[in-house]
C-alpha cells in the first residue's frame, strides 16, 4: 500500500525494520523519580543482585512479603483480645470436627465447601474417611483465614497478602492432593490396576526432560496460528515497529459505514477475538455487515527495553487510526478494546477529547479498567516494594518475560490452575485435551521494561489516569472529557478485571453509558458466542445527564437475559451506525502479507 509515512508513525516493510521515532524515545513526562532511569555503580550491583534473587523467587519481592507479615504480627502481638478471640475459633473449630468424626455417616456435618471450590465435589469425597479429611481441611482454612484478617490496625493490603499467601501455602496442602487422601485418585488406581500410576509417572518424566531441555513446560498444540485459529481471511495493511493492522475482508455485499477497530491487550496475541470461526468475534462482526480492523501488537525483545507506554498510544491507537482513515477517508471509527488495551483506547480518547480531534463514534471496553483501586487479587502484586524489585527484574532482561506474566495469574487461580492439573496429569495419569482458548492462552508475550514500569507505576500504584494527574505531552488528561457513546463490559469471575473496578467508568467518564455485566470470567466470559449453554447477562443504559448508580443498586436495577451478550452488542452498534455502503477496498500488499501476518508468528 503506498502511502507517505507521517513522521511520528514509520511505515516498516518487511525487508527492514526502522528504529522508532524520536517522538517515541522523547522523556515520558509521567516518569518521576522513582521511574526506570539509567543507574550506576552501587545501584547497578544491587539491582544485579535482585534480579538474581527474583530468579529463587519467581519474581515476588521477598521484603513485601516480610513488611506484610511484620505489619499482621505486631498488630496481632499488640491486641491480646483478639489473640483471644482466635484461640476460641480455634476451640470452637476442634469442637466441630469433633462433632464431625462422631457422625461419620453424615458427609459435611460442621462445614461444606464454597460453591466455586471444586476440590471436594465428587460422590467420593462424601464417603469416610476422606469426608473427615475434607472438613478438617476446610475448618483449619477458615481459621487461618479468621486469625489473618480483622486485625485493627493492620494495612489492607498488607492483610491481603497475608491472607492470599497463607491460602496458597494451604492449598498445597489440601487432601486432594496427595494420592493416599485423594479418593478418585484411589478408585482409578484400582480400576486401572495401577496402570493411571504408571501413566502418571510417564506424564512426569516427560515433563521433567522438557524442563531440563528448554528451562519450560509448553504442550505441543494441535491449533496452529493462521491455520486453526485467526483463520478470518484479511491483509495486514499497515506495519511500523510495534504494531500491524489487519483489515479483515468483507463477508456481506454491504457494509455498516463506520469500521470497527479493535484494540487487543498487548500482554497475549490478538486472537483471542478470532479465534475459531465458530467463536470468533471478528468474524462475527465482519458476517453482520461491519469492517473490522485488529491491531496486531510485535512481541518485544530485550533491544525494545526502552520502549515507554505512551509509544504504544502513538504507534499503536493513532497509527491506526491514520492508516484507516486513508481506507475509509472521513468516517469516525467504532472504537473497541480488549483488557488493557481498552484502558489505553480510554487514553486515546480522552487526549483526543481534550485536544478536539473526532475520531471515535463510539466506544466499546471489554473487561477494561480506568481506575486501578479495586484492581482484584493482582494488585496484591503491585506495591511499591514488589514494583521496584520487578524493575531491578526486568532492567537485567530488558522484558518482562513469559513466564514472570503466567505465573503470576497462575498463582491467582491455583486450584484450578495448577494443583487440579498436577493431580489429575500425574497422580491421575491424564492428559488435558487442548482447546483454542487454552492454546492462545499458552501463546504468551514479552512486556518492554519501560513501557511495563510506567504502566505499574502511574497506573496501578498512584491511579494518575483516574486521578487526572496522567501526562500526554505534557499537560493532563481527564476521562471526563469523554463524551462519545460507551458500551462497557464486565465480567463476573474476572480475578484481572473485576467488574466493579470496570464499572467505574460511570463517574469518570461524561457520557451515555450501556454497562452489560456477563457470566464468566476476564476470557471465557468475553468469548462468549450465540449458542452456547448457561450463558446470561444483565445490562442497563445511563443517560449521560443521569444521576449516578452505584454498582449494587445497578445489579438490583439491570435485567437479567439469557443467551449469550454478543447480539445485544450488535444491536448497540448498528443503531449508531449509518446506512449500508459498498465494502472499501482491501488494501493488499504483497510486502506486508496476509492476515494473521508476522507479528503474531512472532516467539
Amino acid at each position: 500500500m503506498d502511502r507517505p509515512a507521517d513522521p511520528g508513525v514509520p511505515i516498516i516493510k518487511p525487508q527492514g525494520e526502522t528504529p522508532l521515532t524520536a517522538a517515541s524515545q522523547r522523556p515520558n513526562p509521567n516518569a518521576g523519580s522513582e521511574a526506570p532511569g539509567a543507574p550506576s555503580g552501587f545501584d547497578n550491583a544491587d539491582r544485579l543482585l535482585h534480579a538474581a534473587l527474583a530468579r529463587l523467587t519467581g519474581g515476588i519481592a521477598p521484603a513485601a512479603l516480610l513488611l506484610a507479615y511484620s505489619d499482621w504480627l505486631i498488630h496481632l502481638a499488640a491486641a491480646p483480645a483478639r489473640r483471644l478471640e482466635i484461640a476460641a475459633a480455634a476451640a470452637h473449630a476442634a469442637e466441630r470436627y469433633a462433632a464431625a468424626a462422631r457422625d461419620v455417616t453424615t458427609p459435611w456435618a460442621s462445614i461444606k465447601p464454597q460453591p466455586q471450590d471444586q476440590r471436594f465435589t465428587g460422590a467420593d469425597w462424601e464417603l469416610p474417611p476422606f469426608n473427615l479429611l475434607a472438613q478438617g481441611f476446610l475448618l483449619a482454612e477458615q481459621w487461618w483465614h479468621l486469625a489473618t484478617t480483622g486485625v485493627r490496625g493492620v494495612g489492607r493490603q498488607n492483610e491481603a497478602i497475608v491472607d492470599f499467601s497463607m491460602r496458597q501455602v494451604l492449598d498445597a496442602m489440601a487432601p486432594s492432593n496427595f494420592a493416599g487422601s485423594n479418593p478418585e485418585v484411589i478408585r482409578k488406581t484400582l480400576e486401572s490396576r495401577g496402570q493411571s500410576l504408571f501413566e502418571g509417572w510417564q506424564n512426569w518424566l516427560e515433563d521433567w526432560r522438557q524442563l531440563c531441555a528448554t528451562g519450560g513446560l509448553s504442550a505441543a498444540s494441535p491449533f496452529v496460528v493462521g491455520r486453526d485459529v485467526a483463520v478470518t481471511p484479511g491483509q495486514v495493511v499497515y506495519r511500523n515497529h510495534l504494531i500491524e493492522l489487519i483489515q479483515y475482508a468483507p463477508s456481506t455485499d454491504q457494509v455498516h459505514r463506520e469500521p470497527v477497530l479493535i484494540v487487543p491487550a498487548w500482554i497475549m496475541k490478538y486472537y483471542i477475538l478470532d479465534l475459531s470461526p465458530h467463536n470468533s468475534l471478528v468474524k462475527y462482526l465482519t458476517d453482520h455487515g461491519f469492517t473490522v480492523f485488529m491491531i496486531s501488537w510485535r512481541n518485544p525483545d530485550a533491544a525494545d527495553r526502552d520502549i515507554d507506554f505512551d509509544a504504544y498510544r502513538t504507534l499503536g491507537v493513532d497509527a491506526a487510526l491514520e492508516a484507516i482513515a486513508d481506507i475509509v477517508p472521513d468516517v469516525p471509527v467504532h472504537g473497541v478494546g480488549y483488557c488493557l488495551g481498552g484502558t489505553l483506547l480510554s487514553i486515546a480518547a480522552a487526549t483526543m477529547a481534550r485536544d478536539g480531534i473526532h475520531r471515535l463514534h463510539s466506544i466499546t471496553l471489554f473487561a477494561a479498567q480506568t481506575d486501578f483501586t479495586e484492581a482484584g487479587e493482582l494488585t496484591l502484586f503491585i506495591n511499591p516494594s514488589q514494583v521496584a524489585f520487578l524493575e531491578d527484574m526486568m532492567w537485567q532482561r530488558g522484558v518482562l518475560d513469559t513466564t514472570q506474566m503466567a505465573g503470576a495469574f497462575q498463582i491467582l487461580r491455583s486450584n484450578d490452575l495448577v494443583w487440579s492439573r498436577l493431580v489429575r496429569h500425574y497422580l491421575m495419569g491424564e492428559q488435558s485435551v487442548p482447546n483454542d482458548l487454552m492454546s492462545w492462552n499458552a501463546d504468551a508475550t514479552r512486556q518492554p521494561y519501560r513501557m511495563h514500569s510506567e504502566y505499574l507505576r502511574h497506573l496501578f500504584l498512584d491511579n494518575d489516569l483516574a486521578g487526572g494527574r496522567y501526562l500526554v505531552d505534557g499537560r493532563p488528561i481527564s476521562l471526563s472529557d469523554i463524551h462519545t457513546p460507551m458500551f462497557v463490559v464486565g465480567t463476573l469471575r474476572d480475578h484481572v478485571a473485576p467488574w466493579r473496578s470496570t464499572y467505574k467508568i460511570h463517574f469518570l467518564a461524561d457520557a451515555e453509558i450501556t454497562y452489560l455485566l456477563t457470566s464468566g470470567g476476564h476470557n471465557a466470559g468475553i468469548v462468549s458466542p450465540p449458542g452456547g449453554n448457561g450463558r446470561h447477562y444483565q445490562v442497563l443504559t445511563k443517560a449521560a445527564d443521569a444521576r449516578y448508580l452505584g454498582p449494587d443498586d445497578w445489579l438490583a436495577a439491570a435485567p437479567r437475559r439469557e443467551g449469550s451478550w454478543w447480539p445485544e452488542w450488535l444491536h448497540w452498534l448498528t443503531a449508531r451506525s449509518g446506512e449500508k455502503v459498498p465494502p472499501p477496498p482491501l488494501m493488499s500488499d504483497p510486502a506486508l502479507g496476509a492476515a494473521p501476518g508476522s507479528y503474531v508468528l512472532q516467539r
